[in-house]
């Protein structure tokens, strides 16, 4: 049995290291939605994780899959296919447009998707308060391509991704990465391992080493407002270099 959370936003969570090995990482049930809660869980490493209609969950996977800011690989063919691009990147323009894509499109091996209203919902009103972010691609005015995710202190959690565009979301996670890298942030969470993280740089940690470096992490000085005038329509190909 995995415990339940009781009705208030600000009661703890399990310690990680309770959480289960099959499924994996999977650590306890119940709550609720709420940016205190939610803000809580992302401090300890924790996501909630469900598919609509269900009960929410709430994972701690061991090992963790990072990205480190300095580490996103697009290969050298990619790269140079960016500076002959007319397309432009902006911030937490169109957070709710991003999160609703990625609900939407189609993954190798998953039917439906965990990204259901409830979720929608929760996550809007995180960016509203600016602790929930989007970077996105663009051409023209039409989005192609997006990642969003939410920052603590100088730590990102990535919870999702999606390309409208052949290319899309390689873009959009260069791009926060090298954000944030010339923010002095890190580490960006991945949450689980697939082979396509791998493929664009991701590694796997163990969760004890995880919870240590977020732990410092999330109580460093950050920025609670909106990215925009950080992205304000910069053209990708600048991720050529």
């Amino acid at each position: 049995m995995i415990p339940i959370l009781p009705g208030d936003p600000d009661a703890p969570f399990p310690p990680v290291e309770r959480a289960l090995r099959q499924p994996d990482g999977l650590l306890c049930a119940g709550g609720d939605l709420s940016p205190t809660r939610l803000v809580n869980a992302y401090r300890h490493g924790i996501f909630p994780w469900f598919n609509p209609g269900e009960p929410i969950l709430w994972w701690s996977p061991d090992p963790r899959m990072v990205f480190r800011t300095d580490g996103v690989r697009l290969s050298t063919k990619f790269r140079r296919g960016l500076r002959h691009s007319s397309w432009t990147l902006r911030a937490d323009t169109a957070f709710a447009e991003v999160m609703r894509a990625c609900a939407t499109s189609p993954r190798p091996g998953q039917r439906g998707t965990w990204i259901g209203a409830d979720m929608i919902d929760a996550y809007v009103e995180l960016h509203r308060l600016g602790h929930a972010h989007s970077v996105e691609v663009f051409d023209e005015e039409r989005l192609v391509g997006g990642i969003y995710g939410v920052a603590i202190g100088r730590m990102f959690y990535g919870e999702s991704m999606f390309s409208g565009e052949s290319g899309g979301s390689k873009i959009a996670l260069a791009a926060l990465a090298r954000f944030l890298q010339n923010r002095g942030w890190p580490l960006i969470d991945a949450q689980v391992e697939s082979p396509h993280l791998r493929t664009l740089g991701a590694e796997t940690m163990p969760r004890d080493l995880f919870a240590r470096r977020i732990a410092a992490l999330v109580d460093l000085p950050g920025v609670v407002e909106p990215w925009t005038a950080d992205l304000p329509g910069l053209p990708v190909s600048g991720l050529a270099d």
